[in-house]
């Protein structure tokens, strides 16, 4: 066990020591604990007027004012010429109402001390619940309900519970005098105007000021005033304050990107506090920006090991490991930083390392692909995909054309060729998307046409097929394809007039959401019913380009005949 168990098991702790502790327990407001370690530390040293002003604090956070009492005359029969010990028995007799004695003792205690701030403070808070204490009298309900003007106030039951409040703890009167009624009744007892005729009459100020002196903030509760004053610090506790004021040196010249010296202030940081992580994750951060990343890395992985042993948040970890992520990204070793992405996600998930990991991904597979690019090993593979394909050997064919996009990704002819080899192998949604991808990379490419409307006839889509054969005829400018695409064209009209039966028409229909668009047009429909009844209008109606357009698309998919 370590030297500190040790010596609670033999008994062996000192007073500094229990005193240490009781200080830890009390900032952290386990002021049962906190009494239980000062009053082991009294029975080690029971002369030590400071744990007995420790203990007092103590009870007086609990509220337990007269054992706070105690302690405090203990602390001042021990060391009479200190001021805190009459701070804290000026304290105790607040919290026990007591105020013309808690007055008196502040006074005896800036006898000592006539420049102790805590004790002039207390004071002044005295002098304010006195003057409160005068304005609402037991007998204020009384005197509210003999004014005619303010006795409506005493049926609205919150009136009459802030009224109590305030006659309870007067430090509740400047809180509630945001109420126009409390500051209507505040002003009557103030003046003694029974006769008040306006709660937005204007008062003197000087009036007020020469009756009251109202702090602009509520006053705090007596047990506040022992447990906002410092309690004695260990060597440690100074240490880690002085660390902190380094730290904050270190960032301030971090803004200013003085690094050399911000570095100086951390180190001298680290030595006070050596197991605050922060200090660690910060000089990190200015190694990474003097790009010194294998310092930095190095830095981040001690302040991990640290956190590991003193069981730190999980967040600072977690930064940590993100940093030393940013610094391999840094070194371009890409594998590295994903690798302390996804560690630092794993301890804290973050909308920044989660983008950062993605980019990091991203990153990676373009440099990949970059250095994978190679045109002339992308045709070798193609003509090795070419010879797979007369050979029959569609899957083989479709790997060394994969290889072929993988080398080369920009090359059309590559995705082309492939779609034929899905087309054959019944993969129709492969096909089409690399008749796409071939399109994209170059409009002019008539071969992909031909393919693209070769999977959509064998998919019976008979308007699509023809409009590609449509398009692919536009763009076949020297011909050399139109034999090949008139082709296709009449495959698609005769298998569609064979499969003309009405069943045929309205499962067509309803793969097309197209043409029922065009069909439930209001327009088209009066179109339609004028063509019907006079077929020479047709004539007309397609000098209308958006309505030839809907016309053909009716005539490709079988619903509309034209002789």
């Amino acid at each position: 066990c370590s030297q500190e168990d040790y010596n609670v098991i033999s008994g062996n702790m000192s007073a500094e020591e229990f005193k240490a502790q009781g200080n830890a327990a009390f900032s952290a407001k386990e002021y049962v604990k906190a009494i239980e370690l000062f009053t082991k530390a009294i029975e080690v040293d029971p002369s030590n007027h400071v744990l007995y002003s420790n203990r007092s604090a103590s009870y007086a956070s609990l509220k337990q004012y007269d054992k706070a009492l105690e302690d405090a005359n203990r602390t001042i029969e021990l060391k009479k010429d200190w001021p805190k010990g009459y701070s804290r028995k000026g304290a105790a007799l607040h919290g026990l109402g007591r105020r013309e004695e808690a007055r008196a003792t502040y006074q005896e205690g800036l006898k000592c001390d006539p420049n102790n701030a805590q004790l002039k403070k207390a004071l002044e808070e005295i002098e304010s619940d006195s003057f409160a204490a005068k304005l609402f009298p037991d007998d204020v309900l009384v005197k509210i309900a003999l004014n005619p003007k303010l006795r409506p106030y005493l049926d609205q039951p919150d009136f009459v519970e802030k009224i109590k409040a305030i006659q309870t703890d007067q430090s509740q009167l400047n809180i509630h005098l945001q109420d126009p009624r409390i500051k209507e009744v505040f002003l009557f007892l103030l003046t003694g105007n029974v006769n008040f005729e306006s709660k937005d009459r204007d008062v003197p100020e000087s009036e007020i000021k020469a009756e009251s002196t109202k702090p602009s903030e509520p006053e705090p509760e007596p047990q506040n005033v022992s447990e906002s004053e410092p309690i004695e610090k260990t060597e440690e506790e100074l240490n880690r304050e002085a660390a902190t004021n380094e730290k904050e040196l270190g960032n301030a010249a971090y803004k200013k990107r003085e690094f050399e010296k911000a570095l100086e202030h951390y180190g001298k940081a680290q030595e006070l506090d050596p197991t605050n992580i922060t200090i660690l994750t910060n000089k990190a951060a200015v190694l990474f920006e003097q790009e010194k990343y294998e310092e930095c890395i190095k830095v981040c992985e001690e302040a991990i090991d640290i956190g590991r042993e003193n069981r730190a948040d999980y967040k600072l970890i977690a930064r940590a490991l993100g940093r030393i992520g940013n610094a391999y990204v840094k070194l371009g070793k890409l594998d590295e930083a994903i690798k302390f992405y996804n560690k630092s996600l794993t301890e804290h998930r973050t909308p920044d390392i989660l983008s950062r990991l993605n980019e990091t991904q991203k990153m990676k597979t373009k440099l990949e692909k970059e250095a994978y690019h190679n045109p002339e090993l992308s045709d070798q593979a193609r003509e090795k995909g070419n010879e797979l394909f007369k050979k029959s050997d569609f899957s083989g064919a479709v790997q060394q054309y994969t290889e072929a996009i993988k080398r080369n990704e920009k090359d059309p002819r590559a995705y082309s060729n492939r779609a034929a080899c899905y087309t054959r192998l019944m993969a129709f949604q492969e096909a089409l998307k690399d008749c796409e991808t071939c399109i994209g990379l170059d409009p002019t490419f008539v071969k992909a046409y031909i393919r693209k409307a070769a999977v959509e006839l064998l998919k019976k889509e008979y308007s699509k097929c023809l409009e590609t054969c449509e398009t692919a005829l536009k763009h076949d400018t020297d011909g050399k394809h139109a034999a090949e695409i008139n082709s296709q064209i009449m495959k698609c009209r005769t298998e569609m007039y064979q499969n003309d039966s009405q069943e045929s028409v309205e499962e067509a229909l309803r793969k097309d959401p197209e043409i029922m668009k065009i069909l439930q047009d209001p327009v088209m429909q009066q179109i339609l019913q004028q063509i019907q009844e006079d077929p020479r209008a047709l004539r007309d109606h397609l000098k209308n380009p958006v309505v030839a357009a809907n016309i053909q698309k009716l005539v490709n998919a079988g619903v509309l005949r034209t002789a």
